[in-house]
């Protein structure tokens, strides 16, 4: 059966037949027919068509953009294109501007105009949010800090976990929410600081399109997308989204990226009621001679970043993953006040990497015995993991009158099976040594940028002539969960509004370890522990578009809970204890905030604020535990303002902002000296702000600028670490970097935009190892050209 919304095409269709048409009825067109046709016809009739134009003209003038395209989400807010007016997780019952959480999300066009595409990018710039070193910080890929916690497992797709620690792209995401503070009963483990979700693009009945976008620009980039959307009848549907794309890192050369990406979709409507759509998603990336950036040099209090410090990753260096995932979801209305949404997934992926690092150091010539300080490569760096995972989840709501109230009850049921197997590589070098790690004269040990009369060396990235050779498995974690939720949201007047849920996850965890050149098994851990976790949410209705609201929500962490930890406790891997998984309990997150939400100007801009409390307790710090109760030491609080503003300002401004003010301790330690410090890879301000004017119906323009203050690295959940004398041991700078695009309309069918990124060319860093030998370098200057052609 067609419902209405497939009439849609025809209407949509003329909209934009119309527009294109108003581009060429400038008012100097009709002078210049007006002219012509005068003498042609009778003056009544000139005049009575030049009015008749006029009022075209005049009606045409409404349409807001020149060949605006048709929205193929239907969670955005009509007319403005940053603004998402509900999220697309079905337990979120009520519109984001009636939810008692904070929750920034993304749009599709927000993302367009932004020209970032690594989500790693896009995350990076949201207020909040801090970036962490993956490699050689125990994760294979990207990784969040959302509000001073590790969020980089806490990463899922359409409401599904998505486990691997792997380079994630946007190419094929409608829409990116991130919702902040603890979420274990929507999300389960882990959440602490917040969750990702990345809503993929769907199969739609709507309307038909094809869309095709051509990118290239300064460092050899290419990126080429094409996302094609087609009904067949009434009940069947087909999208396809690719992508190619490949760059040089900007000023990093011969460091380069490559992506390369499809996802498609087959949608069956078999009646209003019921709907079965089944997707496939595959992506491949990989980072030659992968660059490790820049790193510290100099004593407190004057740690510093080094300048100029050359590409020095190594040709046969490399970051790479896999990823294929098969996804079937249906919705189904089984009566009017009552709907299932079932969502299937089984995937795999593979993730791996090769790098090599650098620090700086005194070396000496081993001739000479000269001594001087350069850049040196470190011995390298290595891994890989093999993910394969199955998770199902099913959700019905049921919207009923009890006590003479309206309820909309979810009642889900999720099952999950993840299972990592990971080891290394082997390393080996060919390349000649040309300095001494040790004073005096001798055979040459190292590999150092320079010589003792501070020449460089000529072909750095061959330098080690580094070789790796991947080893058998070394660690093999395996995780079952299954999780109860329940969730309520009623209307108790017309103005108070309540939110509950709870949540229940039985968990059964394996970590197998073993010595992966002998095959000796050196340890088998295993527990099982069930996870209780609550949310509520009160809001009250100042005015209908008003509402100020209180929350509270919490979170639990296991033990052993990050896959590519190990047993590395500090960075979330397994505490053990006499070669047992020790007894700990949980890391609990517990948030409270009170927040207040305004839909402004028709709906078509939403304002919000939050002041919110995070505190962790039973913290996991990795401590040396040799005593039974030493588990759990840690204790930290973070408290802060939030602030965000998304939406249109004006018919013509689009803006999305956000502001973040934080303030993090570490209240309780196993190290006293921690005690009082704030937490590691923690900014205390972040600001962003991406604003886009449609000047003409046919050319718009934006810029983009974000803000992190200084911040400290250190291990995660611990304290930041700092000198006897109370300065930063590892420093991270503040930065602000401002991007900058413009785009022009040419048809209906075609237009172009231009992006440059980092306008100023500045250098600034994301993030830093906890020894400063890594520190992440954000992009030089980038110029992006895009062309996209609607068929």
């Amino acid at each position: 059966m067609k419902h209405s919304s497939v009439q849609k095409p025809k209407s949509l269709r003329q909209t934009e037949d119309l527009a294109f048409a108003s581009m060429k009825k400038t008012s100097l067109a009709l002078g210049i027919s007006g002219a012509i046709l005068l003498p042609l016809l009778p003056t009544m009739a000139v005049a009575q068509e030049v009015s008749a134009l006029q009022k075209d003209k005049q009606k045409l003038q409404e349409v807001e953009v020149l060949g605006k395209r048709a929205e193929s989400n239907p969670n955005v807010e009509v007319g403005a294109p940053y603004k998402a007016k509900s999220s697309a997780d079905s337990r979120h019952t009520r519109p984001l501007a009636e939810t008692p959480q904070t929750i920034a999300v993304l749009t599709r066009s927000a993302l367009d105009d932004s020209g970032l595409t690594d989500l790693k990018q896009v995350l990076g710039a949201q207020p909040g949010i801090t970036l962490g070193t993956g490699e050689n910080g125990n994760a294979f890929g990207d990784r969040y800090i959302i509000r001073g916690q590790e969020a980089r497992s806490d990463v899922f797709v359409d409401g599904l976990r998505d486990p691997g620690m792997s380079t994630r792209e946007s190419f094929a995401i409608e829409q990116l929410e991130i919702s902040k503070g603890p979420n274990s009963s929507f999300a389960g483990r882990g959440t602490a600081g917040g969750a990702i979700n990345a809503i993929t693009k769907q199969a739609t009945l709507d309307h038909d399109f094809e869309r095709v976008s051509v990118g290239v620009g300064s460092d050899s980039q290419r990126r080429v997308t094409a996302d094609i959307n087609k009904g067949f009848g009434e009940n069947f549907a087909l999208r396809g989204n690719i992508l190619y794309g490949k760059e040089d890192v900007p000023d990093r050369s011969p460091s380069s990226r490559s992506r390369q990406g499809v996802a498609l979709s087959g949608l069956y409507e078999a009646s209003k009621d019921l709907s079965v759509t089944l997707d496939y998603y595959g992506l491949r990336t990989k980072d030659k001679a992968p660059d490790l950036g820049y790193y510290l040099v100099g004593t407190v209090p004057d740690r510093v970043p080094a300048k100029n410090v050359p590409v020095y990753g190594q040709a046969n260096d490399f970051l790479k993953s896999e990823l294929d995932t098969v996804t079937a979801r249906v919705n189904w209305t089984l009566a009017p006040e009552v709907k299932l949404t079932s969502l299937t997934r089984y995937g795999k992926s593979n993730n791996s990497y090769v790098t090599t690092g650098a620090s700086s150091a005194t070396r000496y010539d081993g001739a000479t015995g000269t001594a001087y300080t350069t850049g040196v490569l470190d011995g390298g760096h290595t891994g890989w993991q093999d993910i394969d995972y199955f998770a199902h989840q099913s959700n019905l709501r049921m919207d009923t009158m009890l006590a003479g109230v309206k309820h909309e009850f979810i009642f889900g049921a999720e099952y999950a099976d993840h299972k990592v197997v990971s080891g290394n590589f082997s390393v080996t070098n060919t390349g000649t040594f040309n300095c001494k790690t040790t004073a005096g004269k001798g055979a040459n040990n190292g590999y150092c940028f320079t010589d003792s009369s501070g020449v460089a060396v000529s072909n750095l990235t061959n330098l080690a002539g580094r070789n790796a050779t991947r080893l058998g498995w070394n660690q093999d974690w395996h995780i079952k969960a299954l999780a109860l939720t329940a969730m309520d949201t009623v209307d108790l007047t017309d103005k108070f509004t309540a939110f509950g849920g709870v949540r229940a996850d039985r968990f059964d965890l394996n970590l197998i370890r073993r010595n992966n050149t002998t095959n000796v098994v050196t340890g088998s851990y295993a527990y099982q522990d069930t996870l209780f976790n609550g949310h509520l949410g009160l809001s009250y209705k100042i005015t209908p578009k008003f509402i100020v609201y209180g929350s509270a929500a919490s979170a639990q962490d296991i033990n052993g809970g990050e896959a590519d930890s190990g047993t590395s406790s500090g960075y979330g891997g397994a505490v053990l204890y006499q070669n047992k998984i020790a007894g700990a309990k949980p890391e609990t997150s517990i948030n409270y905030e009170l927040g207040a939400k305004w839909n402004l100007l028709d709906d078509k801009l939403l304002a919000t604020a939050a002041l919110f409390q995070t505190q962790k307790s039973d913290v996991m710090e990795g401590a040396n535990y040799d005593t039974v109760g030493t588990f759990n030491t840690g204790k930290n609080r973070v408290q802060g303002l939030e602030f965000g503003l998304s939406g249109n300002v004006t018919e013509d401004l689009s803006v999305q902002m956000g502001a973040a003010f934080l303030d993090s301790k570490v209240l309780a330690s196993a190290t006293a000296a921690n005690v009082g410090k704030p937490l590691s890879n923690f900014a205390k301000k972040s600001f962003s702000l991406q604003a886009k004017y449609q000047l003409t119906d046919a050319f718009s323009f934006g810029t983009s600028g974000r803000h992190e203050s200084d911040r400290c690295g250190g291990q995660p959940d611990t304290a930041a670490g700092f000198s006897a004398t109370g300065y930063c041991s590892q420093p991270v700078p503040a930065f602000t970097v401002f991007d900058a695009f413009a785009a022009y309309r040419f048809s209906r069918r075609f237009d172009v935009r231009v992006n440059v990124l980092n306008v100023a060319n500045k250098d600034y860093f994301t993030a830093v190892y906890r020894s400063g030998s890594f520190l992440y370098k954000g992009d030089a200057r980038a110029v992006r050209f895009t062309l996209n052609y609607e068929m």
